[in-house]
């Protein structure tokens, strides 16, 4: 189940799915150790002789965020119930907390007795070896812990706090879990239980006719039993209503810390430009990583997830937030790119939250010769990025480290690790990571890298290198126009494969239309209106239209990946964001007069329309439904819309007063 909602602040990070379950904690460095791994910490609520999780039948909900912020919005009602209850949350922007305020409405004309419980489904560590889960008698709440990890859960509801509580095993010998007892509203008190184990607390409150009530709810993380007992007693000083409005106003000052201009694109995109940006820094620790996705569900089915650096994502948001002005996070992750770099000067497929390397399915050796198991547009694409954040920031001093550590190593691999016959890179793996070969896309990624190598260079003064890296990148286009481009269909191709046949080396063309065919231009090889791009950008917006109400791009004809049809001319694939948003920047690249970022603008809508309920993108969406696929979010499809967004307010401002994107 895609996450609908996500909270955090660069240590804690908690995903909630659409039924208000947390399915997702990571602490304290984001993406690295779930400590629920995708099972379920739910609300149940209790009445005489009646009770309901949240989020099954029975209950009308509404799921998003307050306005300009990382605290929730959540309203639902249960008829049968007599309930109407409103749920703001939030991840403290300091300290690692987690607040829950429930209002809970008694829609009946009589006094109740209403119990609210919250079940703890913790695997901390990212197993269920050797947990313990026990009663705290000094904060009087629930705490559990493995070596230094620990959590404690608190609440209040009418100046009480917990009413009654349980702790015991679960899914081990039919033990199904202390959630269980909560249906027939009754907690049985065990103190301690450890291995396999869960917990669950309930909160008693009495409700006059038609009153309402507030509780509050908490869990404090640390290191240690009394890092958490100290963390529960600020909130119980400050209060926790105190602390989440002190959240809420730092995630809208952060957010609004520039005013744009959003030109003629209505309220709903300006809105999702605000909320990605948001939802972008959930998915980034504060130590330099930024993470493709933390949705855990994926694991189902590949038993691995998203919760990993794939450098090239990780560029494409670093560059994003560098477009709309927030540093901080790319110069973190430009950091720890350098350490993540091998001794060679390339990058690996993927990395951990630490930056370690991550698992892959590349292999060593292929046909009995050692490969590089790498996706090359990944190395390259960090000089790239970190060039347009000079570019734009001009910090001379926080950059100068990163010249010999970072861009001379990958300049001096992007310049060797070519075919001296064509200029072209060496095959390496798609952006895909489905095939092996020589890319449009990555070519034009090691020209971008080569020339920002080169411009670096000559910033820092080494212009015996400055040359080499320049005289590369031109050998890498010339390469592109000769190999990659085709005559006979007026486009560039997806790449090219080097077949040995009778003891010769032949070149194989790959016609198959390619949404990232799109880096042809973006990342400056060529023009936007260069006729040759015109017509492959004309051929891809054709030949990959999702011809379905849901509408949008597929990544290539005959994707594979979440195939949810077999009618390759009307459904070449599932539609993603970041594919329909590559047209889009096309449009923008491209546009001379304000009347042709019309299209560009249906695109921008287009997302704006297709994100969950709470304004959450996923990677992809149903072709036939418009239901997200694979998972959400994705920080990628975020960031993709944040540049859009930025792009095409700056190209509508320079055609409508001659300016750029206006930001205090």
């Amino acid at each position: 189940m895609p996450r609908a909602l996500v909270l955090g602040n660069g240590n804690l990070l908690i995903n909630f799915d659409s039924n208000l379950n947390m399915r997702d904690l990571f602490d304290p460095v984001v993406g690295l150790d779930n400590h629920i791994a995708g099972q379920k910490c739910g609300i149940g609520f209790w009445e005489e002789g009646s009770f309901a999780w949240f989020g099954e039948d029975g209950w009308q909900k509404k799921l998003g965020y307050q306005k300009d912020s990382l605290v929730t919005l959540v309203q639902a009602r249960n008829e049968s119930m007599g309930l109407d209850v409103q749920i703001s949350d939030g991840v403290h922007s300091s300290y690692n907390l987690f607040f829950r305020q429930i209002t809970v409405r008694n829609l009946r004309n009589w006094p109740r007795r209403i119990r609210i419980f919250f079940t703890h489904d913790f695997s901390l560590g990212g197993n269920n070896i050797g947990d313990t889960a026990l009663f705290d008698p000094i904060s009087q709440g629930i705490c559990h812990y493995k070596r230094n990890i620990y959590v404690l859960a608190n609440g209040t509801t009418q100046g009480k706090g917990i009413f009654q509580y349980a702790t015991g095993r679960k899914r081990f010998r039919g033990a199904e879990g202390t959630w269980r007892d909560a249906e027939d509203g009754w907690l049985g008190g065990n103190p301690i239980d450890h291995g396999s184990v869960d917990s669950t607390i309930s909160f008693e409150m009495h409700l006059e006719a038609k009153e309402e009530e507030n509780l509050w709810y908490w869990m404090a993380l640390g290191d240690r039993i009394n890092a958490v007992r100290e963390l529960d007693n600020l909130v119980r000083d400050q209060g926790p209503g105190y602390l989440l409005q002190e959240t809420r106003e730092y995630w809208r000052n952060w957010v609004n810390r520039h005013d744009w201009i959003f030109g003629d694109l209505p309220e709903k995109v300006a809105s999702l430009f605000k909320q990605s940006l948001l939802i972008i820094r959930t998915q980034c620790d504060n130590n330099g990583a930024i993470l493709a996705a933390t949705d855990s569900d994926i694991l189902a089915t590949a038993r691995d997830h998203y919760s990993y650096i794939w450098p090239r994502d990780a560029a494409h948001v670093a560059a994003s937030l560098d477009q709309v002005g927030f540093p901080e996070m790319p110069l973190s992750f430009f950091r720890l790119s350098a350490q993540m770099l091998t001794d060679g000067g390339f990058n690996l497929q993927r990395y951990n939250a630490d930056g370690s390397p991550g698992s892959s399915w590349y292999p060593l050796s292929l046909d009995g010769a050692e490969q590089l198991p790498i996706q090359e547009d990944e190395t390259a694409l960090i000089s790239y990025t970190l060039w347009l954040h000079y570019q734009r920031y001009r910090d001379y001093e926080k950059i100068a480290p990163l010249y010999r550590d970072l861009v001379q190593k990958i300049g001096n691999f992007l310049l060797q690790f070519r075919d001296s016959n064509t200029g072209l890179p060496l095959s390496s793996y798609d952006l895909w990571e489905e095939r092996q070969g020589v890319f449009s896309f990555t070519s034009a990624s090691v020209y971008a890298g080569l020339m920002a190598a080169a411009n670096f260079a000559n910033l820092f003064g080494d212009t015996q290198s400055a040359e080499q890296y320049r005289k590369g990148a031109e050998e890498v286009r010339s390469g592109m126009e000769r190999y990659l481009y085709n005559e006979k269909l007026g486009r560039f191709l997806r790449g090219i494969y080097y077949r040995r046949r009778n003891s010769k080396v032949e070149l194989v063309s790959d016609f198959t239309l390619d949404s990232s065919l799109f880096g042809l231009f973006t990342f400056g090889a060529f023009a936007a209106d260069d006729p040759r791009i015109v017509r492959t950008m004309n051929a891809v917006q054709d030949g990959l239209r999702v011809n379905t109400w849901v509408g949008g791009l597929a990544r290539y004809t005959g994707d594979w990946y979440y195939r949810m049809s077999e009618d390759i001319e009307n459904v070449p694939g599932s539609p993603w964001i970041i594919t329909t948003l590559w047209l889009a920047e096309w449009y923008i690249a491209k546009a001379k007069v304000k009347e042709e970022l019309d299209y560009a603008r249906s695109l921008l809508e287009w997302a704006a329309d297709h994100t969950m309920e709470s304004g959450v993108l996923p990677e992809q969406l149903h072709p036939y439904s418009g239901e997200p696929l694979s998972v959400a979010p994705l920080t990628w499809s975020h960031s993709t819309f944040v540049m859009a967004v930025a792009n095409y307010i700056e190209k509508w401002q320079t055609l409508q007063t001659g300016s750029g994107l206006q930001q205090a």
